[in-house]
């Protein structure tokens, strides 16, 4: 990654926007969206700055990122200690695509297509799941049962398939339904390359899954990364003849 991705919680906390005109009252509808107070220059609690400049970016940039605040100048990602994304907002579902910088535009036909797959009530699915916590907790006392349980749901066609814009008034029946957990699980995924984009689609989402991930040594760092963060890496010589509980991967190479 070219750039740590992050979520800030804005709500109440001040944000100096510097410049006028249509780019400063985007940043602005932004700011103010996500709950930030605005000044027009820096003051006492500021963490957070943004600089639609034609003229003077440059100063204005230095001198309020050497009183600590981060700083983005619109157009000028060489200036930037952030860039802001194209978003896609189901609250409190927010996806964010950006490019580094490099093309707001390519941000933006991504973003489109993605609000073309993405249900308007995929916010009500996320606030549905966050009250059923308690009772998912009850349904599957051990933290790997629920995460696997709510990835069989959320998998394509699952009970609480994501794209169905009716899912969020499931989540009782699914509660309540006979699901069963499968204890252990072994797949193979045969590697062709060490290039990621030459996964399959079903590779991808095994990937996405897996609490265990087994691979000989030398197995590609970029093929590894597709993984889930929090899986268990093992380095092996050949997969497990009883693999732990969960689904576990052998990635042939």
């Amino acid at each position: 990654m070219h750039q740590l991705p992050i979520f800030l919680n804005l709500t109440g906390r001040t944000v100096v926007l510097v410049g006028q005109g249509e780019a400063a009252d985007a940043k602005a509808r932004l700011i103010v969206r996500a709950g930030g107070r605005i000044v027009p220059a820096w003051e006492e609690g500021a963490s957070l700055a943004f600089v639609a400049l034609d003229e003077g970016a440059e100063a204005v940039a230095a001198d309020l990122r050497a009183r600590g605040l981060l700083v983005n100048v619109v157009d000028r990602p060489d200036l930037c200690d952030f860039t802001t994304p194209a978003i896609v907002d189901r609250a409190p579902v927010t996806i964010a695509i950006g490019t580094g910088g490099a093309s707001a535009g390519l941000a933006k036909a991504i973003r489109q297509r993605i609000e073309a797959l993405l249900p308007a009530r995929l916010g009500a699915l996320a606030a549905a799941l966050h009250v059923a916590r308690g009772a998912m907790k009850a349904r599957w006392p051990a933290a790997a049962d629920r995460r696997r349980a709510l990835d069989a749901a959320l998998a394509p066609g699952g009970a609480l398939d994501p794209l169905d814009g009716t899912a969020a008034d499931e989540v009782n029946d699914w509660l309540a339904g006979d699901a069963v957990l499968q204890s252990s699980r072994l797949e193979t995924i045969a590697l062709i390359s060490a290039d990621p984009d030459d996964l399959t689609l079903r590779a991808a989402r095994l990937l996405g899954e897996a609490d265990h991930i087994f691979h000989p040594a030398g197995t590609p760092t970029a093929i590894l990364n597709r993984a889930r963060a929090d899986a268990v890496r093992h380095v092996a010589d050949a997969p497990p003849n009883a693999p732990p509980p969960g689904l576990s991967l052998w990635l042939s190479f």
